[in-house]
């Protein structure tokens, strides 16, 4: 009957098997151990034997263990000192530790459980009852094996995205290069007249972009583009944007045309605007937009032709300090099919200047809940009003920098700073 109970124990353990194959066990008495190797072959494990601790530390430094059933009290080194050693070793895996013990006493369990034991059984064991303490310490050692596994994925998972973060972080690096040597002047001076420009993507890369072009010895062109969203499809499309407006020829650059003589002049902005309408629509599979001014400047004259196409209106600071927003608004581009833009002219007298900018930096955060805007804009320009060129832009960056409370900004900052010494600067 005792056989019986015994094999159908067996039978239903089996299920549960296949973390446990090799037991150790650890008893000075030879029976003991005859007993115990007896109950574990019978159920299908491969079972080594150790007379003493040093014996069982040399069995587990050559072999693979996963659980041990040590005696607590032999000769030389205990099975509490045996355990101590045990789980100091290297391991790929957890080992499943159980003391046979005759103590009772609390505190010596704590002991026990305290060292790294895993479970007791008191002595003489029962069979039925050391099959039950190895298929829990088998579920145990399933639990974490399934756990050491899952870590082992999710660290290589880790190690392949890290590296894969690693090298799209080398590649925006360059494309950070890429973009910015669009820009390839920051300050150009027409003699009557000087561009400066400043270009801050808010990340590696971004979707803004700005930039001038000459015309011819009395125009010259300049653009302010705004690409809707953020990342690598935006700042794409501003390199390709600038094929269209940085060439030196009509055949070239959308934002000049050939006149009666062979020479160059300037073309409309507003159908240089339609026109990139169009290619936006029919040529470009795409549903990025953007936002721009396309403009040129006489720089003998001091004439301004543009066309906003839903990009932040234009500041216009006069010789006496006086500042004012100019421009008509109008539709982005690659919105609106047939949509229809304006040429807005500015006369520029000597000494004024003109400011183009992008939505980022009147939607420049103040750290909180509040955003710098058109007011704070104008009241940042005043603050800055004697300052011209590159200098303009350096405390102008350092004030917007302030006022964000030195946090990164969310989005692009561009702009470009026109101004007109006029013929004065010359003599």
């Amino acid at each position: 009957m005792a056989i019986a109970q015994e094999k159908q124990a067996y039978l239903q353990a089996v299920p549960e098997r296949g973390v446990v194959n090799n037991v150790l066990i650890v008893d000075d008495s030879r029976a003991q151990r005859r007993i115990l190797s007896s109950y574990l072959g019978r159920w299908g494990y491969t079972v080594f034997e150790a007379g003493s601790g040093e014996e069982a530390m040399n069995i587990c430094q050559s072999e693979s263990i996963d659980l041990i059933v040590s005696d607590w009290m032999m000769p030389g080194m205990s099975g509490l000192e045996f355990c101590q050693l045990f789980r100091q070793l290297d391991r790929a895996n957890y080992g499943y530790f159980i003391l046979l013990t005759s103590k009772s006493d609390k505190t010596e369990v704590a002991q026990g459980l305290d060292v790294g034991a895993d479970d007791f059984l008191t002595k003489p064991v029962a069979g039925d009852e050391l099959l039950a303490r190895i298929r829990a310490g088998e579920r145990i050692l399933r639990m974490e094996r399934e756990l050491t596994e899952k870590n082992r994925l999710v660290s290589s998972t880790l190690k392949e995205i890290s590296d894969l973060y690693d090298s799209l972080d080398r590649d925006l690096v360059e494309a950070r290069k890429l973009q910015q040597s669009l820009v390839r002047e920051r300050f150009h001076d027409f003699e009557t007249a000087q561009i400066s420009l400043l270009l801050r993507p808010s990340g590696h890369v971004g979707g803004d972009l700005v930039g001038f072009f000459p015309i011819n010895d009395r125009q010259f062109g300049v653009f302010s583009i705004d690409v809707s969203g953020h990342g690598i499809a935006s700042a794409l499309m501003t390199a390709r944007l600038a094929a269209y407006l940085t060439g030196s020829t009509s055949e070239q650059n959308l934002a000049i045309r050939s006149d009666e003589i062979g020479g160059y002049i300037a073309a409309s902005p507003s159908e240089a605007a339609m026109a990139l309408n169009r290619l936006m629509l029919e040529e470009m599979e795409t549903d990025l937009y953007f936002t721009m001014i396309l403009g040129h400047f006489d720089r003998l004259s001091g004439e301004f032709v543009m066309t906003q196409c839903g990009h932040p209106y234009p500041i216009v600071q006069r010789a006496n300090g006086e500042i004012s927003f100019f421009g008509d608004g109008g539709l982005p581009v690659g919105l609106i099919p047939f949509a229809a833009y304006e040429d807005v002219h500015m006369k520029l007298s000597p000494g004024d200047r003109i400011l183009l900018f992008s939505d980022g930096v009147t939607e420049c955060p103040d750290g909180g809940d509040g955003m710098l805007g058109e007011e704070g804009l104008v009241e940042m320009c005043k603050k800055v009003a004697t300052e011209t060129g590159n200098a303009f832009f350096d405390t102008f960056l350092w004030d917007l920098n302030d006022f964000n409370n030195d946090q990164d900004f969310p989005d692009d900052i561009s702009a470009i700073l026109l101004e007109y010494p006029g013929r004065a600067a010359k003599e």
